[in-house]
């Protein structure tokens, strides 16, 4: 009797327990009676208290559900028969059901090893609303987020820019239309591929320093050039901006590109019209160059034509070496002219500079009025930098032009060059990275600058001059070249005190060398020919005959002809001929350049090269104005057209 009472009461304490869990409880046998239940269970499923006692069938309870529409509307008793079938398989189930009065019931069942099932009836009513609004929101901010990608990609691909952005690989996550247009992709196929698959890898081996640096944490700008599918050269100005987290940590970077082949052609008109202004300041002094050289020429001339008796060796060279090195002079003066006037597009190299100022030093020589002074002083000829050599001479013969203006009584001008080392403080004031840079100075003794010229000296169009006197450009566009080689300009002037221009150009080391230091004396002797009977096609007949003279003199055998067709008629005509030399223009007839072509297809044997008066022959020659042949500009000295004969003679491997 104790032990049932015992029992009892752990029943109770079991039953008291279930009766505080908020969820509905139920055991049926595997007769499908009910055994256990709990109070939640006619709470939440409002069941009549009549049916809720040990030992009913699990038919009355589906049956008052069915009844009171709770299984949707229909057969009753078939819906009652279906769910008691069901049951009896005792299979582990879940479902959820949705009552008329909105209320979300989730059922589980779990089968007993005795048969039976134990259920537990959860209100999830509160749940899932709460998920169908998550569900709700998170539809509505993905349509917004998709409407501001729509809105953003409209935007970005109106926008005349490049845009993309680039994830650590670097790969592309995002790119405008215009930028995946420059590239020969599409917006959706450029986004997860790498940037050296899509930019291509030669490309990429220029960019990728800039983008390990952009990386790395830093803002980036840089240029670039590319060929477009017609074959024309585009230029690109890029700027890198890491896409960073506040510690530290870069994300990304963003890709922002501007087409500056527009920008890149104005610079250059800028600097054709700057460089033809000091042209037009450096005719004078060359005239008076010219007007020496010509002296020169004329009094030897006139002296040996005055000449009765026969003239000795040595007294004729006393004549015609001056004759020659004033010739010399005078070619070497215009080829530097044509070259400094017409110049080049903007060509970066490795170049010395102490012959870049060698060169303006010869221009500035005979422009500059005799009260002025030009001095050179370089510490090392090895210095080098990586820069345009044509705009390099402009910058330094404009600066030599602003200096003579500021000394109008006359002073001196000077020039130098070396090396000199920035650490991080000096670097930082002039906005460059600490290192080795090459330091080019330009001082003057002239009357300075007040502090409001100072301040304004490189903005573009600012001119101290009289109207109609000067551009105001050159200092402008000296501080955008070297700025754009990587350097920087810095001026020191003071009222009565001259002013000094102070270059810095990240430096490159070249060997010294004496080459091109050598005496005409010390050359060795030009190699001479052995007879071999040589082509000269000529139209002007003095300049014929002054090149057979020096073909003879270095031991050819030389025919003549004056036109094309002549020259077409001897090449074919002659087994003999081992060579021919023909000049390039020639008024009226084929040019040479076919001519020489023309030649080389019907007598593959001969040497050809050809020779030329001007120096931009190639655009007087046509479209294909490549030339495959060897072309020595004229005048030419004797060990110039032997080395260019030996070359076109030797035996082919």
């Amino acid at each position: 009797m104790e032990e049932t009472q015992q029992l009892k009461a752990q029943i109770d304490l079991l039953q008291a327990a279930l009766d505080h869990i908020n969820q509905g409880f139920t055991v049926f046998d595997r007769n499908l009676r009910l055994v256990a239940w709990n109070r939640g269970l006619s709470e939440m499923l409002d069941m009549p208290e009549g049916i809720i006692r040990r030992g009913s069938h699990l038919e009355a309870f589906i049956r008052v559900n069915a009844e009171r529409g709770e299984y949707g509307p229909g057969d009753i008793e078939g819906k009652i028969a279906r769910r008691i079938e069901r049951a009896k398989l005792f299979e582990p189930h879940y479902f959820e059901r949705v009552r008329p009065n909105g209320q979300i019931i989730a059922v589980s069942g779990t089968p007993l090893p005795q048969g039976g099932f134990v259920t537990i009836y959860s209100d999830v009513t509160e749940e899932r609303r709460r998920q169908e609004k998550l569900e709700r929101t998170v539809e509505e901010r993905t349509r917004a987020l998709r409407q501001s990608e729509d809105w953003l990609r409209l935007v970005t691909d109106n926008i005349p820019a490049l845009i993309a952005y680039l994830s650590p690989g670097p790969v592309f996550r995002f790119a405008n239309r215009r930028y995946a247009d420059w590239f020969g992709q599409s917006v959706a196929s450029i986004a997860g591929r790498s940037a050296q698959e899509v930019v291509g890898p030669e490309l990429f081996r220029e960019l990728e320093p800039h983008i390990d640096r952009a990386f790395e944490g830093n803002a980036v700008s840089y240029e670039y050039q590319r060929k477009r599918p017609d074959g024309t050269t585009a230029y690109m100005r890029s700027t890198l901006i890491p896409d960073m987290t506040v510690d530290g940590r870069t994300l990304g970077i963003f890709v922002l590109s501007l087409d500056a082949t527009d920008q890149k052609q104005a610079e250059a008109a800028l600097v054709q019209s700057q460089r033809m202004d000091a042209v037009g300041k450096l005719t004078g002094g060359l005239a008076h160059d010219f007007n020496n050289l010509l002296a020169i020429l004329m009094g030897n001339l006139m002296s040996l034509g005055r000449m009765e008796t026969p003239i000795e060796k040595d007294a004729l060279d006393r004549k015609l070496s001056p004759m020659l090195e004033a010739a010399k002079r005078g070619s070497d003066l215009i080829q530097r002219l044509l070259t400094f006037s017409r110049g080049k597009a903007i060509d970066p190299q490795t170049v010395p500079l102490a012959q870049v100022i060698a060169n303006a030093g010869k221009l500035l020589d005979g422009s500059l009025p005799p009260t002025i002074a030009l001095k050179t002083n370089v510490e090392d000829d090895g210095i080098a930098a990586r820069i345009d050599p044509t705009q390099m001479e402009t910058a330094l013969i404009n600066m030599a032009f602003n200096a003579r203006d500021a000394m109008p009584d006359g002073g001196t001008i000077s020039i130098g060059l070396a090396r000199t080392a920035l650490d991080k403080r000096e670097a930082d004031e002039l906005g460059l990275p600490a290192g080795l840079y090459a330091k080019v100075t330009v001082d003057d003794t002239g009357t300075g600058m007040d502090e409001e010229t100072r301040l304004r000296v490189f903005e573009p169009f600012f001119t101290t001059k009289s109207f109609g006197t000067g551009s105001g450009l050159g200092l402008s566009m000296v501080y955008g070249f070297i700025h754009q080689s990587g350097g920087t300009i810095k001026l020191n002037s003071e009222l009565g005190k001259g002013s000094c221009l102070v270059l810095y150009l990240p430096l490159k080391n070249l060997q010294g060398t004496a080459a091109g230091n050598e005496s005409r004396a010390d050359r060795p002797a030009p190699k001479r020919g052995n007879g071999e009977l040589l082509l000269l096609v000529e139209d002007d007949p003095d300049v014929a005959n002054a090149v057979t003279d020096q073909l003879q003199s270095l031991g050819y055998a030389v025919l003549c002809a004056e036109s094309a067709q002549d020259a077409r008629n001897l090449a074919q005509d002659l087994p003999e001929l081992r060579g021919v030399l023909s000049d390039i223009v020639m008024p009226g007839q084929v040019n040479g350049l076919a001519l020489a072509r023309e030649i080389r297809r019907n007598r593959a044997d001969l040497g050809i090269a050809l020779m030329s008066g001007y120096t931009d022959w190639a655009a007087l020659s046509g479209p294909e104005s490549s030339c495959e042949f060897p072309v020595l500009a004229k005048p030419f000295a004797d060990d110039q057209l032997a080395d260019t004969l030996q070359k076109i003679l030797s035996p082919k491997p």
